[in-house]
């Protein structure tokens, strides 16, 4: 089968298309013939495995897991022994930061990971790009005790992340204002957000309101440029360790002291999200709602899969990138 395979960490130019070896399920899991993926901050991040302690689940010194991938769409052609919950011939999407090998005709996988069968009126294009973002979104958005009405400021809210962010946002009844440049405001007001603040014209760390929470869905800003808009009690939630990792510990004396000290009670809450199945099943739920359907950039087959990652990692893209793998 082909796949994109690399053997070292570093730019999309280490990526290379070979023939390689079709997997073959064992008990419990599923193949899938692949028929669309992405490229997300998580493929970029495993590919050139930055921030440095990635190594230590990728390999410390080279790839352990040789063919990149993280979100799939798909059909399944076989399952292994003991397999309940799938059958052949299931349309089936979904997730695994720890790296599904989706850039590939087939993947195998086990059915108790992060995947469910796609909603009925669900293209693969859109599936194969469904579930990266909005699992990190949900999990900024479990973090905190988020009520109908409360006000929610989304910093980088047409990315992948923040696209994501501001629907599940709006399906909970909150007050959103998002942050993004100019091409991209009437979109996020179709996305749900009430106020957009365009970053090329103002500082949103400036505005006057203020927010119960705060969620940095890109990471390039940080708990002390934006306490000023929290309120008292507020919260701060990034995407990203922050400079010296400091979201961590900053989020490490939020759960041990109940807030920041000498900050009005204001807190930084870390997103780590380990339930990427329950993700998976809330996603599709939105989806068959009519209440989420991701936000798709640009399409590329799998043979240009090294621009998709360079157009990606300038950090401009709207919504999703897809790649498409088989017809």
């Amino acid at each position: 089968m082909k796949a994109i395979v690399y053997t070292q960490y570093g730019s999309p130019d280490v990526l290379e298309l070979q023939d390689v070896e079709k997997p073959i399920p064992g008990a419990g899991e599923i193949l899938v013939c692949v028929k669309a993926a992405s490229v997300n901050r998580t493929d970029c991040a495993n590919l050139t495995a930055k921030p440095f302690i990635m190594r230590f689940s990728l390999g410390l010194f080279k790839p352990g897991n040789r063919i990149l991938g993280t979100e799939f769409a798909g059909e399944i052609e076989s399952v292994g022994e003991n397999v309940r919950s799938f059958k052949v011939g299931d349309r089936v999407f979904g997730f695994d930061d720890s790296i599904l090998s989706s850039y590939a005709e087939y993947l195998s996988i086990s059915e108790e990971k992060g995947l469910a069968v796609m909603p009925d009126d669900l293209t693969y294009e859109h599936a194969a790009v469904s579930t990266e973002g909005a699992h990190y979104a949900y999990n900024f958005i479990n973090k905190v005790d988020l009520k109908s009405g409360d006000k929610v400021l989304v910093n980088g809210a047409s990315g992948g992340i923040g696209s994501a962010t501001v629907q599940i946002l709006s399906y909970f009844g909150a007050r959103i204002t998002a942050v993004c440049n100019t091409k991209n405001v009437e979109l996020l007001k179709s996305l749900g957000a009430r106020k957009v603040i365009d970053y090329t014209k103002e500082d949103f760390t400036r505005d006057h309101e203020q927010y119960d929470y705060v969620f940095d869905s890109v990471g390039k800003s940080s708990f002390g440029k934006c306490k000023r808009l929290l309120k008292p009690g507020g919260a701060y939630i990034s995407s990203e360790l922050g400079r010296m990792s400091q979201n961590l510990f900053l989020s490490l004396i939020t759960a041990i002291f109940g807030s920041l000290p000498f900050q009005a009670g204001k807190k930084v809450k870390f997103p780590y999200p380990p339930n990427i199945k329950r993700s998976v099943l809330f996603i599709k739920k939105l989806v068959e709602e009519g209440k989420y359907k991701p936000v798709i950039d640009r399409t590329y087959p799998l043979e240009q899969i090294s621009e998709a990652f360079r157009y990606v990692l300038q950090g401009q893209k709207t919504g999703n990138v897809v790649i498409t793998v088989k017809d």
